[in-house]
């Protein structure tokens, strides 16, 4: 099968999670597809590329619009394409694939609640127009939603489409143990308060004990407290020994991914396959991901923090050890994979390519 996917970046992982999403995905497509990844060149990504080559499909980048036009043989010709949110001009992008898609045309949301929270706002890559255009929409979030987007929304086929980990990449590292307790995540005000609840606070009372807190573009103004440590950007490959130099990992969830439910983050799936035990956060439906005490702790305030890091090493060890199993066993690439193909080849024929439904595209 032939695939072309448009994304917000392969090529870099400087401030997205998108990449480590697509390449777990794309390393295990790539075994028996061919792929094309189209990503629009943007300064800071071509300043902090950690995979300018990726070995697993081809990467092309466009400048504009009417660059993307020069990919447009390679777009008619494939048997699918899939296009991923966050794209820039990805309305108008929308717009043109309709008009030239001969195949299966998806598109791949890895932001469902932020997307949907801002269709009445100002999101420029999706519309509530653009969005019948798709025979599927792959979404990052399950549930209730899938639904939504259906009725309301004029899917017309939602699925879910979870994040997942390359479990060859994200294993047990021997390494030191250096922290009691981190966090990888690029900064988000929604995230911060969280952040201030469950790491901070737990590391202000608790001056013994050591925290690390990874990611970029946090202010300056933040007070962190001695004992946390900061790393202004991880690089996938350091993620692995990252995790495993940690007792406990912190997962914290965006406002609207809490609101919408069943939306876990790529950073539970690493973790958890990396032999780190998760403390996180509470949302609904995160019981169908991991088993809450048993292979999960859920924490509300900085009490429930610091009581998880007191535990014995062999309960942090059984909540590791169970929390990696439920990974590997329904969380990985491969897995995600087998469930696009599925999609994909069982996908209703693409609808008429008319003038009303393709826009005036070129």
């Amino acid at each position: 099968m032939k695939l072309v996917i448009l994304g917000l970046s392969l090529s870099s992982s400087w401030g997205n999670g998108h990449a480590t999403t697509y390449r777990a995905l794309l390393r295990e497509l790539g075994k028996r597809h061919s792929i094309l990844f189209l990503e629009r060149e943007k300064p800071w990504y071509a300043a902090n590329r950690d995979l300018p080559d990726p070995d697993f499909c081809a990467l092309a980048y466009y400048d504009d619009l009417a660059g993307l036009a020069h990919h447009r043989a390679a777009i008619e010709a494939a048997d699918a394409v899939i296009l991923g949110s966050y794209v820039p001009d990805g309305i108008e992008v929308a717009r043109r694939l309709r008009h030239w898609v001969r195949g299966a045309l998806a598109f791949y949301d890895i932001d469902t609640p932020v997307t949907l929270a801002g269709l009445d706002r100002s999101i420029d890559y999706l519309s509530s127009d653009t969005i019948p255009l798709f025979d599927i929409y792959f979404s990052f979030t399950g549930g209730p939603t899938l639904k939504d987007l259906e009725t309301r929304h004029g899917a017309r086929r939602a699925l879910p489409l979870y994040c997942s980990v390359d479990e060859t990449r994200y294993q047990p590292q021997p390494v030191t143990r250096s922290w009691d307790l981190g966090y990888l995540g690029t900064y988000s005000p929604d995230r911060q308060p969280a952040l201030e609840r469950l790491l901070l606070e737990p590391a202000r009372q608790a001056p013994d004990r050591k925290f690390v807190v990874a990611g970029p573009l946090y202010p300056a103004d933040i007070a962190w407290p001695g004992n946390v440590e900061r790393i202004e950007h991880l690089a996938p490959a350091d993620h692995a020994a990252f995790y495993s130099g940690q007792a406990w990992t912190l997962n914290i969830t965006r406002a609207d991914m809490i609101a919408a439910g069943y939306s876990p983050s790529v950073r539970l799936f690493e973790a958890s396959a990396c032999g780190a035990p998760i403390i996180s956060d509470s949302w609904p439906g995160l019981e169908t991901f991991f088993t809450p005490d048993r292979e999960i702790l859920i924490a509300q305030t900085p009490g429930d923090v610091l009581a998880a890091l007191s535990r014995p090493d062999s309960e942090r060890a059984n909540i590791a050890a169970a929390g990696r199993a439920a990974c590997l066993s329904r969380h990985t690439a491969a897995y995600r994979a087998a469930a696009l193909e599925s999609a994909i080849a069982t996908s209703p024929a693409p609808r008429a390519r008319t003038a009303e439904q393709a826009g005036a595209g070129p």
